[in-house]
């Protein structure tokens, strides 16, 4: 369900963490603000609807284009709702090389789902990125802060039935 604009609005903690931030910055330099406040946003409603795109635009007294700009540019943001896991896999060359298309062909299989995708439990999405910076450790995913190396179709299997328990 998406978020009505008239349903956005930070809650008492995390709008305290938004004057804060908002705070480090000059007057005149709040946009510098942007990103920050997009990862408060994340936390609070798991992703980046247009309605929270725009309240964060109000917030810094920018156009909505601004933040648009910024929440569509970089992969880390979800701009529609995701799962409880959004397993973010390497796409590029290296990973490939090493494995890697073979190993999501396998991670897809398992979850039954496609890149973009949700499972119908709501539990995993599945998301490609552009190079995780672990190049020498491929093929790579990564899933919140924590990095998954070196995959064989074995240690997918591992990590799903890990995944699939909380």
């Amino acid at each position: 369900m998406a978020t009505q604009a008239t349903d956005i609005e930070f809650s008492p903690e995390n709008l305290e963490k938004a004057r804060e931030i908002i705070a480090r910055y000059p007057e005149g330099k709040q946009k510098s603000a942007l990103i920050p406040l997009l990862h408060v946003v994340q936390k609070q409603w798991g992703w980046v609807s247009p309605e929270a795109m725009d309240y964060i635009a109000t917030m810094l007294s920018i156009q909505p284009i601004e933040v648009y700009e910024v929440a569509t540019f970089y992969t880390m943001f979800h701009l529609e709702p995701v799962g409880k896991h959004v397993i973010e896999y390497c796409r590029t060359g290296p990973c490939c090389l090493m494995g890697g298309e073979k190993v999501y062909d396998h991670l897809k299989q398992r979850l039954g789902i496609e890149t973009g995708q949700t499972t119908a439990d709501g539990r995993f999405t599945l998301k490609e990125v552009e190079c995780l910076a672990a190049c020498g450790w491929g093929p790579v995913f990564q899933i919140r802060e924590k990095y998954y190396m070196n995959l064989t179709n074995e240690k997918v299997d591992q990590i799903i039935d890990e995944l699939s328990g909380q």
